[in-house]
């Protein structure tokens, strides 16, 4: 017969005590990310964002090979290649992990870059921008969450998350592409 020293926590303890640390870790990130995007965009900058740098044609890049990566990590999973899933999800993880370097490294240059395109294109423009902005804020959470079950070995709660953040992650990858394009390409 075993017997458990009131020093040493259980099992369930032990288990509950690592998800609050990784809430609380993945809740100190989010804020990070969210507070860094916030201070380049809304610090005004003395650099001009047309034609200045390379930067926002990789972002669009990156955020494009993460939705790629994403919709083929789906069909691969739901095909159960459990190992070519991962490599997909991974590397979408990493291409959307150097969009937002890239993208902090650009608007920490120029700040916040203004919509020059056609009227008529404004509404569209801020339909998309609005729940982009929105949905990028949530999905860091959502993803390094969804991540870290799947690293523990909790798929059955990996998942219940991962059906909530794969369509999240996606609007925010092929959104992001399409504010891409209509702000720096529908006529300055």
């Amino acid at each position: 017969m075993t017997e458990t020293t009131p020093l040493a926590p259980s099992t369930a303890e032990a288990a509950a005590a690592t998800e609050r640390l990784t809430a609380w870790i993945i809740g100190a990130i989010t804020a990070i990310v969210i507070g860094g995007v916030a201070i380049v965009i809304c610090v005004p900058r003395g650099g001009h964002a047309g034609g200045s740098s390379w930067l926002p044609e990789i972002n669009a890049s990156l955020n494009g090979t993460a939705a790629v990566l994403l919709g083929t990590g789906y069909v691969l999973i739901r095909r159960r290649r459990i190992a070519a899933h991962r490599a997909c999800m991974i590397a979408a993880f990493a291409a959307s992990s150097l969009f937002l370097i890239t993208y902090l490294i650009h608007h920490a240059r120029v700040g916040s870059v203004p919509f020059h395109g056609a009227a008529w294109l404004r509404p569209v423009y801020f339909a998309l921008l609005v729940p982009h902005i929105v949905l990028a804020a949530l999905v860091v959470p959502l993803a390094l969450t969804t991540i870290y079950r799947a690293w523990c070995g909790r798929f059955d709660r990996h998942r219940r998350l991962a059906r909530v953040t794969l369509p999240i992650w996606l609007y925010v990858s092929v959104s992001g592409v399409l504010v891409y394009v209509l702000l720096y390409h529908s006529g300055h």
